[in-house]
């Protein structure tokens, strides 16, 4: 498997051996010229290399010029000079004009493969980033969608917090009512710019990683504070300086780990583990969980002062139950974003009858919940209006749990009762709240079709 491709440019044909050769068996694909040095940029550009290494002088042109011409045509290859002057002007003059490094003769083969090394691996590292910006920019939603009473509050209040500059926000709320949406929206009115792009979003989560290992992914940590700590190494505070850092799930965080919070919340500064110096951060912090912290605070679970110092603006997220108005608008944007994203371009919309089922469904997942319902019809499904019996059972049959189980229990009569009589009831009931749809009635009893039919006609119900 080659590592990248490097085009080699010298006039010593005995250099352009010695490096194609090194390089060659360090798993490179490598192409080169020694005699021909016209119209090189567009050789170059048509190889398409990951980078170039550009004698200085050259017979009839000079490795300035040339760099200049490929940086023209081709902005994503980069540049090592070699150069027999040491002078740093010259390195100044290469640097300024997009050479990535330089080398002077005589050079050693090792730092050649190291240089080369680290610019592919760092080109291919930026490609990457890019790659995921693109790629979480179009995953994450990036509007909060909903026409009620309640939302509309819920945006004003955002807003004004965003606008006002805000440096802490608590939001809370059930699990899976949106809260990491509301603080992508918050950060991106506070640390968007549409010329500029948005600064850092940093999110992690307090409940997924053990406490030792949660202090030093917020603060980071020095070389040699502890047996692995060969490095030292960035916290998730640092990384997120000038942009936003979420912490989720903050109910949870241990009491140890709330104090050395909040000293940061009040200081704006975090000291790495084994650490002596304060590094001051500027970053907006939005804290979400879905327990009741007032709550945790009176059992001594969540320190008071933290709680204090967090709830200064806070907001909440009521759950999807308590805003079924909101149901038709939030299916309809999911349903856009699935067909487009699985290139479904049959299904247009949700029957009335589908409709009502879902807005009488108490939704215990929230929107997520409905988000995974939505994506796997659009995925499952191929007719152009949703119907009732494309809906899962739990959404269809009012008391029926995610896990498919009644509420309560059948309770077997003293005196037995005959199961013939008590299946026909059940496919007679079936039918009834069916509306004589066959398919939605067989659903509803978790049979296939046929089977059901087979029913209809064993107790003469045709």
């Amino acid at each position: 498997m080659k590592k990248g491709k490097v085009f080699l440019i010298d006039d010593d044909e005995l250099i352009v051996a010695m490096l194609s050769r090194a390089l060659k068996n360090e798993g490179y694909e490598v192409g080169s010229e020694s005699q021909s040095f016209a119209a090189i940029s567009d050789r170059v550009g048509s190889w398409s290399p990951d980078v170039v290494l550009l004698d200085m002088r050259l017979p009839g042109t000079s490795g300035v010029e040339i760099l200049e011409e490929i940086k023209r045509s081709r902005a994503d290859t980069e540049v090592v000079m070699l150069t027999a002057n040491d002078h740093v002007e010259t390195a100044i003059k290469c640097m300024k004009l997009g050479a990535a490094d330089y080398l002077t003769k005589p050079f050693n083969i090792d730092e050649v493969k190291i240089v080369v090394k680290n610019i592919i691996e760092r080109e291919s590292l930026k490609q990457e980033v890019n790659y995921l910006r693109k790629f979480y920019s179009d995953t994450f939603e990036k509007e909060i969608v909903g026409e009620s009473d309640t939302i509309k509050e819920l945006k004003k209040k955002a807003e004004k917090m965003a606008l006002s500059g805000v440096s802490m926000i608590l939001i809370t709320g059930e699990s899976g009512t949106g809260k990491e949406l509301v603080a992508r929206y918050i950060h991106g009115m506070i640390n968007c710019d549409p010329g500029k792009g948005c600064a850092p979003f940093i999110a992690i989560n307090c409940t997924a990683l053990p406490e030792n290992l949660l202090e030093s992914e917020l603060f980071g940590y020095e070389k040699g504070a502890f047996t692995d700590a060969r490095t030292e190494k960035k916290g998730m505070f640092e990384l997120a300086n000038g942009g936003t850092i979420l912490l989720d799930e903050i109910g949870d965080m241990k009491l140890s780990l709330q104090s050395k919070l909040l000293r940061v919340l009040e200081e704006r500064t975090i000291r790495r583990i084994g650490g002596q110096k304060e590094i001051p951060v500027d970053v907006t912090v939005i804290a979400t969980t879905n327990k009741d912290i007032s709550e945790a605070v009176e059992k001594g679970e969540f320190r008071t002062d933290l709680f204090y110092r967090l709830n200064v603006f806070s907001l909440f997220i009521p759950p999807l139950r308590e805003r079924r108005e909101d149901i038709p608008a939030i299916s309809e944007y999911y349903l856009n974003r699935f067909a487009e994203k699985y290139g479904n371009k049959t299904v247009r919309g949700f029957s009335p009858e589908a409709e009502k089922l879902m807005i009488s469904y108490n939704w215990p997942g929230n929107v997520r919940e409905l988000r995974n319902v939505v994506e796997r019809i659009v995925v499952l499904e191929s007719a152009a209006t949703i119907m009732p019996e494309h809906l899962p059972r739990e959404v269809i049959i009012p008391g029926l749990s995610a896990a498919g189980r009644f509420g309560g229990r059948f309770i077997l009569p003293e005196n037995g009762i005959s199961l013939d009589d008590l299946e026909k009831d059940f496919i007679m009931q079936a039918l009834e709240r069916a509306k004589n749809n066959k398919t939605l009635a067989a659903k509803l009893l978790n049979i296939s079709y046929d089977s059901f039919r087979y029913q209809i006609k064993k107790f003469g119900l045709e």
